[in-house]
C-alpha cells in the first residue's frame, strides 16, 4: 500500500509540473507574440540606362553606372563629390549609353603610383621608376608628349603608351 501512494504522489507531483510548464509556456508566447508583424521589403532593383565618365574636379574620378531616375547631384556623388572649392563647371561629364563601347579608363602618369605605371604596355619597375623621378624633379606633366623627354622612352615606348594614358584627372 505504501508503494500505492508513492508511485500516485510522484504522479501527481509530475503532473501539475507539465501543467505548469505547459500553462507558463502559453502565457509567455502569447505575451511576446502579441506584437504587430515585422514585414521586410527590398528596394527594387534599379536598372542601369548606361555608363557616365566623371572626371574633372571631383574626388574620384571615373566611370560609373548611371541608373534610370539619377540626377546631377547623385552622379557627383557616386564620384565621391566635388573637391574642395569648387563648382559645377569644373566637372567633366562624358555619358554612354547601355551597351556603347567606352574608351578604356586611362591612367594618369601625373597621380599614378609604380605598380600601375607598370602595367602599362613596355613599362617595368626601371621606366615607372624613371617616369616618377622625372615629375619629382620636373613637376606635373602638362602634355602626355612630354613622356618622350623621360629617359628610356623614345618614340616607340612612347607609341605603345600613348592610347592608355593621360595627364588630366
Amino acid at each position: 500500500m505504501k508503494v500505492r501512494k508513492f508511485v500516485n504522489g510522484w504522479s501527481l507531483s509530475s503532473l501539475l509540473l507539465v501543467i505548469v510548464i505547459v500553462v507558463g509556456g502559453v502565457v509567455i508566447a502569447q505575451k511576446s507574440g502579441g506584437g504587430k508583424e515585422i514585414e521586410i521589403t527590398l528596394a527594387p532593383e534599379r536598372e542601369i540606362a548606361g555608363q557616365i565618365f566623371i572626371g574633372g574636379q571631383v574626388n574620384n574620378p571615373g566611370y560609373y553606372p548611371i541608373f534610370t531616375g539619377d540626377s546631377l547631384k547623385d552622379i557627383i556623388q557616386a564620384a565621391g563629390g566635388l573637391k574642395e572649392g569648387v563648382d559645377l563647371d569644373s566637372v567633366e561629364l562624358t555619358v554612354f549609353k547601355a551597351g556603347e563601347e567606352e574608351p578604356p579608363q586611362k591612367i594618369n602618369i601625373n597621380r599614378a603610383e609604380a605598380w600601375l605605371l607598370e602595367a602599362l604596355p613596355g613599362v617595368g619597375e626601371v621606366k615607372a621608376q624613371a617616369i616618377i623621378d622625372y615629375r619629382t624633379r620636373n613637376g606635373y606633366f602638362r602634355d602626355i608628349n612630354e613622356l618622350k623627354q623621360v629617359p628610356g622612352f623614345g618614340d616607340f615606348s612612347f607609341d605603345e603608351v600613348k592610347d592608355f594614358i593621360t595627364v588630366n584627372d
